[in-house]
C-alpha cells in the first residue's frame, strides 16, 4: 500500500511516499528556518504563505523521486493537528483535493502519533509501549498499551522542552534554534552555577518556566563575568535531569516492554546520551532511540503511522479541517 503523506504543521514544508508504512520511496522536505532565523522564531503567517508557494513543488518531487504517478497512489495521509493553523490549512487543502480528484481514501493524522511511529522506521514495536515526546510544542509521555492506542501520562504544565530551550537561547544571545546552539556550547562548560530543581504535582508532568526564569536571575547576578558555556551546561543538564527523572517514574510505575524518543530535541546528543545510558538501569527494556533525520518534522513518519491508522480504520472525509488543538485518537 502506498500512501502519499503531507506534513505542514509549522515551518516545513513536507512530502512523503510510504510504501506499507516501513519503505521510503521519497521523503521530501523544504524548511523555512533561515527565514525564520531572522525573526528569533517562526512567524506564523509568513509560514503559511511560504506553504503555499512550496507544496505543489515539494509535491511534484515526492512524485518524481518514487517514480511514480499520482493514478499508483492508495490512500493520501495529512497532518490534521495539532499544529499552527495556517500552515496545517494548506497541506489540508492540498490533501483533501488530491483525495477527491484521483477518488482516494484520506487519513487524518495526529502530528505526534507521527514521531512516535517513526520509530518504526528503525525497530518493529513491541507493546506496551512508553514513548516519551520532547519537541518545540510538546513534552508529553505516552503510554500505548497496544497499536494505535494513546494514553497521556504526563504533560508539560507551561512550556514545552524545545521552547524552553529557544527562549534560553534568546536570552544568551544566541542564534534560532536555540537547541541545537544550548547542545554545542554546553559541551564546553563545566559544572560552575546550580539551577533548582523543579517540581509538579503529578509526578509524572513536566514544568519548565521556573528553569528559564532561574537562568534570567542567574544573567542578571553574573553580567559583568558570566560563563556562557558553563550556563548552557547547567541549564541543559537541569532539563534533561528532569526529563530523565519522570520518564524513570513511568518506568517503574508501568509494565512496558519499549520504550522510544520521539520529536526534535530527540536529535539533542546529550538527551541521545542519557537515553542510551537508560538501559543500565533497565536491562531487559528494549529502548529505541530514532535515526536523525525521523526527528525533526516530515512526511515519513506522518506515512508511517498514517499505514496503521489506516489499518485501524480511520478516514477522513472533504468536511475535515486544521485542528490546532487535535487530541489523540
Amino acid at each position: 500500500m502506498r500512501i502519499c503523506a503531507i506534513e505542514t504543521s509549522c515551518d516545513e514544508t513536507a512530502v512523503a511516499i510510504i510504501e506499507d508504512g516501513r519503505k521510503v520511496l521519497s521523503n521530501i522536505v523544504s524548511s523555512q528556518i533561515d527565514t525564520h532565523a531572522a525573526f528569533g522564531g517562526v512567524i506564523p503567517e509568513v509560514a503559511s504563505r511560504i506553504h503555499i508557494e512550496n507544496i505543489s513543488i515539494v509535491l511534484e518531487e515526492a512524485i518524481s523521486t518514487a517514480n511514480l504517478s499520482m493514478e499508483q497512489i492508495d490512500a493520501f495521509a495529512i497532518t490534521q493537528g495539532p499544529g499552527l493553523v495556517g500552515s496545517l490549512h494548506v497541506g489540508i487543502i492540498a490533501a483533501k483535493t488530491l483525495a477527491w480528484y484521483y477518488d482516494k481514501p484520506l487519513i487524518p493524522i495526529h502530528h505526534i502519533t507521527g514521531h512516535i511511529y517513526a520509530n518504526q522506521f528503525v525497530d518493529d514495536l513491541q507493546y506496551p509501549l512508553l514513548a516519551l515526546v520532547v519537541s518545540g510544542g510538546h513534552t508529553e509521555l505516552v503510554l500505548l498499551k497496544e497499536e494505535y492506542n494513546f494514553e497521556i501520562l504526563g504533560s508539560t504544565q507551561d512550556d514545552a522542552i524545545g521552547e524552553a530551550y529557544d527562549k534560553v537561547a534568546r536570552v544568551m544571545g544566541l542564534s534560532y534554534p536555540g537547541g541545537p546552539q544550548i547542545d554545542l556550547l554546553a559541551k564546553q562548560g563545566k559544572p560552575n552555577y546550580k539551577l533548582p530543581k523543579v517540581k509538579t504535582q503529578n509526578p509524572l508532568d513536566f514544568s519548565f518556566s521556573g528553569l528559564k526564569s532561574a537562568v534570567l536571575q542567574l544573567i542578571q547576578k553574573n553580567r559583568d563575568n558570566l560563563n556562557h558555556a558553563d550556563l548552557a551546561y547547567a541549564f541543559q543538564e537541569a532539563v534533561l535531569n528532569e526529563v530523565i527523572e519522570k520518564t524513570k517514574i513511568a518506568l517503574n510505575q508501568y509494565s512496558v516492554k519499549h520504550f522510544v524518543l520521539a520529536g526534535g530535541v530527540a536529535a539533542n546528543s546529550r538527551l541521545r546520551e542519557r537515553v542510551n545510558a537508560l538501559k543500565q538501569d533497565y536491562p531487559k527494556l528494549k529502548i529505541t532511540i530514532p535515526p536523525m533525520w525521523c526527528c525533526t518534522d516530515n512526511a515519513a513518519m506522518i506515512g508511517a503511522v498514517a499505514y496503521v491508522a489506516y489499518n485501524h480504520g480511520v478516514r477522513g472525509d472533504l468536511s475535515i479541517s486544521a485542528n490546532p488543538g487535535l487530541d489523540y485518537a
